[in-house]
């Protein structure tokens, strides 16, 4: 497996590529960096810090923005634009986290609430033109099971041109694994891009 170093010097190489190499499809520009938040060297804010440099470095060498948008504030966003805060404290007293959480997935999924494809999609569209990358940042938000973060890259297929990076906690095991989280009996996510962190 590559140290994390590895990982990030292989994205900003493939970064600095016009268009970035990574890119697959034009239907999904995107690439996935995994990094595991519970091993020592790839705690979370050791990660953060990573990102912010590497987000330096490529707008430096490429005179152009990289955007970091936090999902987690794209979360809170989501539940004061559907029902609120109270409404989801108030559910979670009175039948308890799981049904809290699965309403959480609904104000995060379904287009009758503020989904979470829709809020990535507005941040997007709302880049300054010489935007050269979006990265998606603080997915830990979504632990242990208030979103599908496969389904986010699923949903926004042949919806943003702009080319994208997921930090992506998790670890790797075959697929990815988010948090490591999933138990074998569990269904898989679907990845069909670029993922720097698997074990080939």
């Amino acid at each position: 497996m590559l140290s994390l170093k590895d990982r990030f010097d292989l994205l900003e190489a493939d970064l600095l590529a016009e268009p970035p190499r990574f890119i697959m499809t034009r239907e999904l520009p995107f690439a996935i960096l995994r990094y595991d938040p519970k091993h020592p060297d790839e705690e979370e804010w050791k990660v953060r810090q990573e990102i912010g440099l590497l987000a330096t470095r490529v707008a430096h060498q490429l005179g152009r923005r990289v955007e970091c948008v936090s999902l987690a504030e794209l979360l809170w966003q989501s539940i004061e634009q559907s029902e609120g805060l109270e409404a989801l404290i108030t559910m979670e007293k009175e039948h308890g986290f799981e049904a809290a959480e699965k309403q959480l997935n609904r104000y995060l999924s379904d287009r009758d609430f503020r989904p979470l494809r829709d809020l990535v999609l507005e941040r997007a569209q709302s880049l300054p033109a010489d935007t050269a990358v979006l990265f998606l940042i603080h997915a830990t938000a979504f632990a242990p099971a208030a979103y599908r973060i496969s389904s986010l890259l699923e949903q926004l297929s042949g919806l943003l041109r702009v080319p994208t990076v997921l930090f992506y906690p998790g670890t790797w095991n075959g697929t990815l694994n988010y948090m490591g989280l999933r138990t074998d009996d569990q269904v898989l996510g679907s990845y069909r891009v670029k993922i720097y962190g698997r074990d080939s």
